[in-house]
C-alpha cells in the first residue's frame, strides 16, 4: 500500500484484511460456502468493507490532502477484498484438499492498478496467470470472483492466461507487454508469479528496450495529438491529457523496462533525475492523484475532464482562497498547469538521460524520439558553445553557461537562424540552469538584442517561444511574462492559458508577416508590409495581456509594464509609448467592431479620435486579428474579419481626410457595379431589378461572393413564390452553420427569429440581418456546430430552418417550445456573470444605445428583443457578441417619433424592465408596470415603411454581429 508505515497502519485499522476474512469464513460456518445465502452474505459484507473504505479514504483525502495516498488506499482496500474473495472460492466454495499441478492459480493486479493505485472510479485491471491451460476448476473461481466483483458494482477488466501464453502475446501485443511489466502480486501461487516475472524479464524485456521505448514514445504523442497537443487547454484531461498522470506512468514504464527498476526513486543513483527532479516528480504525481481521486469523489463516476462545471468544487476541495486579482478556482488552475509543465521538463530531463544512455550501450532507437549515434556531431559556424547533433543543437560541454549566461538565450536564437531541433541534454541543462537568469542577464544588451532577433524572427517564432516557455526561461528572462504562465481565466471564451495565448498570438502575427495567411486575413497581409514599426508590433502582440491576474485592469497595469520594459529590449521613447498604447488599448478595436454601429458616423468619429494616425490604425487592426484568432478553435470567423474590415475603411477615411457622404456613395457604387458584375449572366431587366433592392449599409458590409449567393437565394425563392425562404451552409472550420432567412420584415421580427433558433436548440453565436427595399428582411444567423459530420450538421440547420419558417406562419408557439425545450434540463451554471445595462445618448447622433451584458441563456435574446417593443423603441440596429458564457448586445433605438429617449424616467424604467429579464422576472415586472407604459401587443414599434430613396432612413439595416 502506502509508502508510509503510519499511514499503511491507520488504513489497515478501517481496512483490515483479516477482519475481513475472519467475517467471510463465518458466513461460510453458517450458511455453507456454496450456497445462494452465504454468496449473498459474502457480497452484502464485501460491498460494506468497500463503502467503509471509500468513506474513510475521502475523509482522510480531506485531511492530509495526498493523493497518493488515497489512491494507494483504494489500490489496498481492493487487494483487501479480492484477496478474501480468492481465500472463499478457493477454501469454502471449491474446495481442493489435494490440488493438482495445474489447480494453482495467481491473482495479480496489472495497468494502474498494478502500480498499486486506483482511483475510486478506476477501472480493475486482472490477470488471473495458470501454470498449465485451465482447468474446470479455475475457470469455475475466477468466474465466482468476477460475478461478486461485478455484482459489488465495480468495473473489472480481466485475462485468465497461463504462462506461456502471457510471454508469446507479450512479444507481439505492447498492450499486454505493459500490462505484465506493471503485474503485482496479489493473492495466489507466488512461485508461479515469481516464474512469470523471470521469465518476461529474461524472454521479452531482455535487448528490446529501444522497441518498447520508441512504442511508448510514439503511443504517447498520439494521446497528445487527439488530446489537442497542448497542456494548456482550459479543461483538461487530468489522466490522458499533455502533462497529465499518463505521462508520468509513461516515464514510469519506460524507467522500468530500460533501467530495471521497481521504484522511481532508483533514478536517482543512476544519475537520470537528480534528488530536487525526483521530489518534484513526487510532488506532481501527488497532486494530479489528488486531482482526479477528488474529481471522482465528486461526481460518482471516473470523470477525467476537469471541466468547468467541477472546477470550482475542486478548488474549495484543494482549499484555495481568493486572492487579489485572481480567483480560488483561477489560482488552483494555474497551480495545475504549473505542475503539467513541471511533468514536461521531466519528460525532456528523463530523455536526456535515457538518450545519453543508449548512446553507450546501443546503436539507438527508432522513430526520431531517441537518434542513431552512427555518425559524429557537427560544428556550428560562428560558435564554439554549441554543436549540430543530426539537426539538434546541443551543448559543446558541461560549462558552456557557466561561461556566459548569456548562452542560455543564444542556444534558442542559434536553434531559430539554423532551424534546429532542440537535443533534451541541451534543454535538461537549461532547465537546470535557470538561476543564472539573473538581474545582469535581463540588462545585458547583447541577450535582449537576441530576444528581439527571435521574437520578430522571418521563421518560427512562435515555436521557439514556446520552447524557450516550457523551458522555463521565457518566465525568468521576463518576469512579468512569468506571472501570467500557466495562468487561466474562467471562463468559456478563453481556450487556453494567458501564456499559450499569447505565444499562439505571435504565430498568428508571423503567418501574416510570412503572407502566409492572405486568404484568412487579406486586409492585415496587405498591410503588414507597410508598417514601419514591426517589432513595435510584435512586442505588443507578445505582452498585450502579460498584466491579466492583477486587480487593476489588464490594458492599464499592461501599458505601465511596457513602459518599464520596452526600453530593456532596446526600444527607443517613441516606440515605447506606442507599444503602450497599442497595450492599452488593445480590445479598443474588437469591441468597437463587434458591438457598435458601423454605419453611424459617430462610431467612426470617436475610434478615429482615438486612433488618430493611419500607423497606429494599422497595428491596432492586425493586433486585434492576432488577438481574437489565439483565443481558441471557432471564435475567429468571416464576420468579424468583415466587421474589422469596414471599421478600418471607415476610420482611414476619416483620418486621412476622406470621409464624406460622397466618398461613401462613391464605394457603394463601386460595390454595386462589382455585384452587376458578378451577375452578368443574368438578363438586363433581372439584375437592374434586383440591384435596387439593397442599400448601401448591405453592399459596404457584406463581401462579394456572399452577395452572389444571397442573389440565387433570393431569385429562386421568387420564382417559387414564397414569401418566406430559407438557405443553409455549414462552416466546418469555425465550427459555425449559417441559415439565410428571406422573410417580409416586421418590427418583431428578430425577436421571432431568435426566439425560434432557441426553440430550436441552436445557439446563435453571430448573426447579419439586412432589410431591402421592397419591405422584406435578408438575415443570415450563425449557429454553433453541434455535428461533426457535414450531413448530420445540414439536417439540423434545415431542421431549425423549418423551425423558423413555422413560427413566422403562426404554426408554432415560440413560448411553449422553449419551455418544452428547457423542461427539465436546468442545472447549477458553473459561471457568474453580474447582470448590467448601460443606456448613452452620447455614442450616436440619432440613436439612444442599449448595451446589456449578462450570462447567455436560451432564448434570451427574444427575450431583450420582445421587452424593447413592448416598450415601443424601434431596434434600428443590433449587435449580438458572445464571449464564452457571457454575451455584451447593444442596440441602437428610436422611439416611435425618431426621437433619442432622453426621458430620466423613460430610461429608468428601460433599464429596470430589462434587468428584470436578465434576471429572469421579466413576468412579474410586466405584472407590477403601470398601465399605458406598455404599448399594446402588434402596434408596439411598427415603423412607418421607408422609401426607397429613404437611404438615410433605412438605417434600420441590423448587423448582428
Amino acid at each position: 500500500m502506502s509508502k508510509d508505515p503510519q499511514d499503511r497502519e491507520r488504513y489497515a485499522e478501517i481496512v483490515s484484511r483479516s477482519a475481513l476474512k475472519q467475517s467471510l469464513d463465518e458466513i461460510a460456518a453458517a450458511h455453507g460456502g456454496a450456497s445462494l445465502e452465504a454468496r449473498a452474505e459474502v457480497l452484502a459484507r464485501v460491498k460494506q468493507t468497500s463503502a467503509r473504505g471509500r468513506d474513510a479514504a475521502r475523509i482522510m483525502l480531506g485531511e492530509d490532502g495526498s493523493g497518493s495516498l488515497c489512491a494507494a488506499r483504494i489500490s489496498h482496500l481492493t487487494d483487501t477484498i479480492i484477496s478474501a474473495l480468492f481465500d472463499f472460492a478457493t477454501v469454502h466454495v471449491y474446495r481442493v484438499d489435494n490440488p493438482s499441478t495445474s489447480e494453482r492459480m495467481t491473482v495479480s493486479a496489472v495497468g494502474g492498478y498494478g502500480r498499486g493505485t486506483l482511483a475510486p472510479g478506476s477501472d480493475i485491471d486482472l490477470l488471473f496467470v495458470l501454470p498449465y491451460k485451465q482447468t474446470p476448476w479455475t475457470e469455475q473461481v475466477v468466474e465466482w470472483m468476477l460475478y461478486v466483483l461485478w455484482d459489488m458494482g465495480l468495473k473489472v477488466g480481466h485475462a485468465t492466461r497461463n504462462v506461456d501464453e502471457c510471454i508469446r502475446l507479450s512479444r507481439t501485443d505492447m498492450t499486454i507487454r505493459t500490462a505484465i511489466l506493471e503485474a503485482r502480486f496479489i493473492c495466489g501461487e507466488i512461485a508461479l508469479f515469481a516464474d512469470l516475472g523471470a521469465r518476461f524479464d529474461a524472454e521479452v524485456v531482455q535487448g528490446t528496450g529501444p522497441e518498447f521505448i520508441a512504442a511508448k514514445l510514439a503511443e504517447r504523442d498520439e494521446r497528445h495529438r487527439k488530446a489537442g497537443d497542448t497542456r494548456y487547454l482550459v479543461e483538461p484531461n487530468v489522466k490522458e491529457g499533455k502533462g497529465g498522470l499518463r505521462d508520468l506512468h509513461t516515464l514510469f514504464w519506460i524507467a522500468k523496462y530500460f533501467y530495471h527498476i521497481r521504484d522511481t526513486a532508483e533514478l536517482v543513483p543512476l544519475g537520470v533525475l537528480s534528488k530536487r527532479e525526483f521530489k518534484l516528480f513526487e510532488k506532481a504525481e501527488d497532486f494530479l492523484w489528488a486531482v482526479r481521486c477528488h474529481m471522482h469523489f465528486l461526481t460518482g463516476k471516473p470523470e477525467e475532464r476537469l471541466s468547468f462545471d467541477i472546477q470550482r468544487d475542486i478548488a474549495s476541495a484543494l482549499d484555495y482562497q481568493d486572492h487579489p486579482g485572481l480567483s480560488a478556482v483561477e489560482r488552483f488552475m494555474k497551480h495545475y498547469f504549473l505542475v503539467a509543465k513541471d511533468v514536461g521538463d521531466l519528460t525532456r530531463i528523463f530523455c536526456a538521460g535515457l538518450e545519453d544512455q543508449q548512446a553507450k550501450l546501443a546503436p539507438g532507437l527508432i522513430n526520431g524520439m531517441i537518434s542513431r549515434f552512427a555518425s559524429r556531431t557537427r560544428k556550428i559556424p560562428g560558435t564554439l558553445d554549441f554543436l549540430d547533433d543530426k539537426g539538434r543543437i546541443t551543448l559543446a560541454d558541461a560549462d558552456v553557461f557557466k561561461r556566459d549566461p548569456v548562452n542560455i538565450i543564444r542556444l534558442f536564437h542559434l536553434a531559430d537562424i539554423r532551424e534546429l531541433e532542440f537535443h533534451p541534454d541541451a534543454l535538461k541543462r537549461v532547465t537546470r540552469s535557470l538561476r543564472m537568469i539573473n538581474a545582469g542577464l535581463r540588462e545585458n544588451e547583447e541577450a535582449n538584442r537576441l530576444f528581439m532577433s527571435i521574437l520578430t524572427s522571418p521563421r518560427q517564432p512562435g515555436i521557439i517561444l514556446r520552447r524557450m516557455n516550457e523551458a522555463g526561461v521565457l518566465g525568468r528572462f521576463i518576469p512579468e511574462f512569468g506571472r501570467i504562465v500557466a495562468m487561466m481565466q474562467f471562463n468559456m471564451y478563453h481556450h487556453y492559458t494567458v501564456d499559450e495565448h499569447l505565444i499562439r498570438a505571435v504565430s498568428v502575427l508571423s503567418g501574416i508577416d510570412k503572407g502566409t495567411e492572405t486568404q484568412e486575413h487579406p486586409l492585415a497581409s496587405k498591410l503588414m508590409p507597410s508598417i514601419e514599426e514591426r517589432d513595435v508590433l510584435y512586442v505588443a502582440v507578445l505582452i498585450h495581456d502579460i498584466a491579466k491576474g492583477r486587480p487593476e485592469d489588464h490594458s492599464v497595469a499592461g501599458a505601465k509594464v511596457a513602459r518599464k520594459l520596452c526600453p530593456r529590449l532596446g526600444m527607443t521613447p517613441k516606440q515605447t509609448e506606442l507599444v503602450a498604447w497599442l497595450i492599452d488599448e488593445h480590445l479598443t478595436m474588437s469591441m468597437v467592431a463587434q458591438s457598435r454601429d458601423l454605419n453611424d458616423r459617430k462610431t467612426i468619429s470617436d475610434f478615429a479620435e482615438k486612433v488618430r494616425t493611419l500607423e497606429r490604425l494599422k497595428l491596432l487592426l492586425v493586433l486585434s486579428v492576432c488577438d481574437i484568432r489565439a483565443v481558441g478553435p471557432g471564435v475567429w470567423n468571416g464576420w468579424k474579419g468583415q466587421l474589422l474590415r469596414t471599421l478600418y475603411y471607415e476610420t482611414e477615411l476619416m483620418i486621412s481626410g476622406g470621409f464624406s457622404e460622397v466618398s461613401r456613395r462613391d464605394r457603394a457604387k463601386h460595390a454595386q457595379a462589382a455585384l452587376s458584375d458578378a451577375l452578368a449572366d443574368w438578363p438586363a431587366r433581372d439584375r437592374a431589378a434586383y440591384l435596387r433592392l439593397h442599400y448601401e449599409p448591405y453592399l459596404l458590409s457584406v463581401p462579394i461572393e456572399e452577395q452572389v449567393r444571397h442573389a440565387d437565394f433570393i431569385r429562386a425563392a421568387d420564382a417559387a413564390g414564397k414569401p418566406l425562404a430559407t438557405m443553409v451552409r455549414t462552416h466546418a472550420f469555425h465550427a459555425i452553420t449559417e441559415i439565410t432567412l428571406l422573410a417580409p420584415d416586421h418590427p418583431r421580427l428578430l425577436s421571432i427569429v431568435a426566439g425560434a433558433c432557441a426553440a430550436a436548440g441552436a445557439n446563435i453565436a453571430d448573426a447579419q440581418v439586412s432589410t431591402t427595399s421592397d419591405g422584406r428582411a435578408l438575415d443570415t444567423i450563425m449557429i454553433n456546430r453541434e455535428w461533426p459530420d457535414d450531413a448530420d450538421e445540414l439536417r439540423r440547420a434545415a431542421t431549425i430552418g423549418t423551425m423558423i419558417e413555422d413560427v413566422l406562419a403562426g404554426r408554432s408557439s415560440i413560448p411553449d417550445v422553449i419551455a418544452r425545450k428547457q423542461s427539465g434540463r436546468r442545472k447549477p451554471r458553473p459561471f457568474v456573470v453580474k447582470p448590467g445595462v448601460t443606456i448613452s445618448n452620447s455614442l450616436s447622433n440619432k440613436f439612444t444605445v442599449i448595451e446589456i451584458e449578462c450570462l447567455d441563456r436560451t432564448g434570451l435574446l427574444s427575450e431583450i428583443t420582445s421587452v424593447l417593443s413592448d416598450l415601443s423603441l424601434d431596434i434600428a440596429s443590433a449587435h449580438i457578441t458572445t464571449f464564452g458564457e457571457k454575451v455584451v448586445d447593444t442596440f441602437y433605438v428610436r422611439d416611435l417619433t425618431g426621437m433619442k429617449i432622453t426621458s430620466d424616467n423613460r430610461q429608468i424604467n428601460t433599464i429596470a424592465r430589462l434587468k428584470a429579464v436578465l434576471s429572469n422576472q421579466a413576468d412579474e415586472m410586466r405584472d407590477a408596470m403601470p398601465s399605458g407604459m406598455i404599448a399594446p401587443a402588434g402596434t408596439s414599434s411598427r415603423r412607418p415603411a421607408a422609401k426607397p430613396e429613404q437611404t438615410e432612413a433605412k438605417t434600420s439595416q441590423k448587423e448582428i454581429s
